[in-house]
C-alpha cells in the first residue's frame, strides 16, 4: 500500500491510486487544472512551479496546467501522462518533502474540494455516442420489435455509434429544463408538440481522446488503445417520446440533445490498469481490424471492472433511493473497440473529444441502465424504497446521481459523482 500524507480515508474515491484531473475555480481565481487527493484538489500550475515536473522532457508543466482545460495535456501522450502521475505519487509519498505544510494548509496550492467550483474537464470539439451494451440494446429491441428481432442485423458485427452535441454537454451539478418537442402519443392521431412526457436517465459511462490522428489516416486498435486518456460517468438524459416519433430513419436528434451530464474527475486510464477484466466473448468473431493480434504486447483485457450506481432523489422526497447497480464490466463492445471503429473510416479524432459507450445494463433487472428497461417502457411504476414515491420516468425537480468505482485492496479509485436535476420546461406561448 502507497502511504500518503494527506489524510485519505479508505472509502475515499480519491486515493493516492487515482489522482483524476479537473478544472476548478475558486473564489479568487479563474479555471485552472487541479488534480484530487482526497479531500483536496491540488493546483497543478503551482505544483509545476514549485519544479515538481521540471525533470520532464517534452512537458512545458507551467504552461499546460495554466490552461483552463485539459486538451494540451491530453494531447501529450501516455509517456508524458505516466511521468507526471509517477512524480504525483512520489511527491504525495514523501512525507518530508518541504511543500507538504503548504498543502495541509490551505492556499493556493491546494484547496478543499467543497469550496471550489468544477468545471468541463476539457474543451469537447466533437462527441459522440455508442450503443454498446448488448444487454440494453437486447431489452429495447425486445419492447419494439419483439424477441425474435430485438437485435438489428448489424450489431454483433460493429460498435453502433451516433454524432451528439458537443455544445450540450455539461458538468455535473448543473440543472436541465425538460425539453420541449414533437410527439406522438396517439398513433392513430397527427403529432402534438409540448414538453416530453417521458423523460428518462442513461447510465454511461464516457472517454477523453488523447494525441490526434490526423484525417484519412485511421488506427489499429494498438494505436486507439494507447490514445485515451481518461474516463468520467456520463448520463445521457433522454425524452424516449420525442426521440420515439423522430428517430427513423436518422437516429437520435432532439431526444438527445438537450442535455449531457459528466462528471468533472477525469480517472486515467493507468489509474483503471489494475481493474482490467476480460470483455464478454464476441460472437461472431469481430472483423480482423477489430480485434487484436495474439502476437502484440496488447492486453487481452479490454474491459474494466467498474462498480456503478443510479439514485434518484424525488421531488417529493429528501432522500436518494437506489435505482440501478450495474458495472462496465457488462459492455459487449470495449472502449477501443469503439474508437478504432470510429476512426476506420480516416475519421480524424481530436484532443478532448469524448466518446459514450452507451447505456450500461447488465443481465438481471436490478443492473439495468435505464428507466425504460426498469418500468419496461411505463407498464411497471418503480417503488422507491421507502418512499411513497413510484416512477416510470423522470418527474419535474427530481434529481438523479450517478456514482462509479474500481476497488482495490484497502483503497477505492472512483470518479466522484454526476448530479442532474431536471427542472420544468420552458414555456414557449408563442409556438402553439
Amino acid at each position: 500500500m502507497k502511504c500518503t500524507f494527506v489524510e485519505v480515508a479508505p472509502e475515499s474515491d480519491f486515493s493516492i491510486y487515482n489522482l483524476p484531473y479537473g478544472v476548478y475555480s475558486t473564489s479568487s481565481s479563474a479555471p485552472q487544472v487541479g488534480v484530487a487527493i482526497g479531500e483536496y484538489v491540488l493546483c497543478m500550475s503551482m505544483l509545476s512551479k514549485l519544479g515538481l515536473f521540471a525533470e520532464i522532457n517534452g512537458l512545458d508543466a507551467q504552461e499546460i496546467f495554466s490552461k483552463p482545460q485539459l486538451n494540451e495535456f491530453m494531447a501529450l501522450g501516455r509517456p508524458i501522462w505516466r511521468q507526471v502521475r509517477q512524480r504525483l505519487q512520489e511527491f504525495l509519498s514523501d512525507t518530508s518533502h518541504p511543500v507538504r505544510k503548504l498543502i495541509q494548509n490551505t492556499n493556493e496550492v491546494s484547496a478543499l474540494q467543497s469550496q471550489v467550483q468544477m468545471h468541463l474537464p476539457a474543451q469537447i470539439g466533437d462527441y459522440t455516442d455508442f450503443y454498446a451494451s448488448r444487454e440494453h440494446a437486447t431489452n429495447v429491441g425486445m419492447m419494439f420489435r419483439g424477441k425474435d428481432n430485438a437485435l438489428m442485423p448489424n450489431w454483433t458485427h460493429l460498435p453502433v455509434g451516433y454524432h451528439g452535441r458537443a455544445s450540450s454537454v455539461v458538468v455535473s451539478g448543473t440543472s436541465l429544463h425538460r425539453p420541449n418537442g414533437q410527439r406522438r402519443p396517439d398513433p392513430t392521431q397527427p403529432p402534438v408538440f409540448g414538453p416530453s412526457a417521458r423523460l428518462d436517465y442513461e447510465l454511461e459511462m464516457a472517454f477523453f481522446i488523447g494525441p490526434s490522428n490526423d484525417l484519412g489516416s485511421p488506427l489499429t486498435i494498438e494505436q486507439a488503445e494507447e490514445r485515451i486518456f481518461g474516463m468520467v460517468l456520463m448520463n445521457d438524459w433522454s425524452a424516449r417520446d420525442i426521440q420515439a416519433w423522430e428517430y427513423v430513419p436518422l437516429g437520435p436528434f432532439l431526444g438527445k440533445s438537450f442535455g449531457t451530464s459528466i462528471s468533472p474527475w477525469v480517472v486515467t486510464m493507468d489509474a483503471l490498469e489494475p481493474f482490467r477484466v476480460m470483455q464478454p466473448a464476441q460472437d461472431p468473431e469481430p472483423l480482423p481490424y477489430l480485434r487484436s493480434s495474439c502476437s502484440t504486447s496488447l492486453d487481452a483485457r479490454a474491459g474494466y471492472d467498474i462498480n456503478l450506481n443510479v439514485h434518484i432523489k424525488p421531488h417529493e422526497d429528501d432522500q436518494y433511493h437506489l435505482l440501478t447497480r450495474s458495472n462496465l464490466k457488462y459492455m459487449y463492445w470495449s472502449l477501443r473497440q469503439q474508437l478504432v471503429h470510429h476512426a476506420i473510416n480516416g475519421c480524424s479524432m481530436r484532443s478532448g473529444d469524448l466518446c459514450g459507450t452507451g447505456t450500461i445494463s447488465g443481465p438481471t433487472e436490478e443492473s439495468f441502465g435505464s428507466m425504460l428497461e426498469l418500468s419496461w417502457s411505463g407498464k411497471n411504476p418503480i417503488s422507491l424504497g421507502s418512499s411513497k414515491a413510484q416512477r416510470t420516468f423522470i418527474q419535474d425537480n427530481d434529481t438523479i446521481r450517478i456514482t462509479g468505482f474500481c476497488q482495490g485492496d484497502g483503497y477505492r479509485v472512483g470518479f466522484g459523482e454526476c448530479i442532474g436535476t431536471i427542472l420544468p420546461a420552458v414555456k414557449l406561448d408563442w409556438v402553439n
